[in-house]
């Protein structure tokens, strides 16, 4: 259909691709284990809008501009690294509010509410120059080039790759905010589970800014 060609691989390869840990899954994971499993599935609907975007970038040839433009990269990469590390550093360093003592000036803020949920992890996956790069990469080797309807197929094929990544990211989120639960009455391990996730936002927002196209 629409000249999309080795269908089954690509179906193989996407489900590898989202069992690999990444920035998108660890941020998923970072807002279960702070606010449990509702913000981690709103979280994990934002990225796959992010997704979308890229999809319709990637199907209207904006994803190939941007990949062969060194200069746009190399922004995409620091705005998105700077936003992991902010991300990660506020994890590291926010406590636990039954763990905070009273009149403490470092007492968490109020959770965030789904839409601020959802425009983090919105960003999140936007914001990452290696998602660009690999749906400008991988998505074109299933389209034939003799196809009429590149772009329905590209569409074709960001839509499958959208849900999936969405199943598979909700079941993260799910997972993740239920481990939290049977901890939710030990703030200590609680805080411990943040700074474990918040050090994983960091050294990833380092390994993203120190990448190379």
């Amino acid at each position: 259909m629409f000249g999309i060609v080795h269908f089954e691989f690509f179906i193989v390869a996407v489900f590898l691709l989202n069992i690999t840990p990444g920035p998108d899954t660890a941020y998923i994971v970072g807002r279960s284990v702070a606010q449990g499993r509702g913000a981690g599935l709103m979280s994990a609907l934002g990225i796959s809008a992010g997704c979308c975007i890229h999809s319709l970038a990637c199907a209207f040839g904006l994803t190939a501009l941007l990949a062969a433009s060194a200069t746009a990269f190399t922004i995409v990469k620091f705005v998105g690294a700077i936003y992991l590390i902010y991300l990660g550093v506020r994890l590291i360093f926010t406590k636990p509010a039954a763990d905070a003592p009273a009149g403490d000036a470092r007492v968490p803020s109020t959770p965030k509410s789904l839409r601020q949920l959802f425009r983090q992890g919105f960003w999140t996956n936007v914001l990452n120059p290696k998602v660009v790069l690999f749906f400008v990469s991988f998505f074109p080797q299933f389209v034939a080039t003799s196809s009429e309807h590149k772009t329905f197929a590209f569409l074709t094929l960001g839509a499958v790759f959208v849900l999936m990544s969405m199943v598979w990211n909700s079941f993260v989120a799910w997972i993740a905010g239920s481990v939290t639960q049977r901890f939710s009455g030990k703030p200590t391990v609680k805080r411990w589970l943040d700074r474990g996730v918040g050090s994983a936002f960091v050294g990833l927002g380092i390994k993203l800014a120190t990448a190379s196209r």
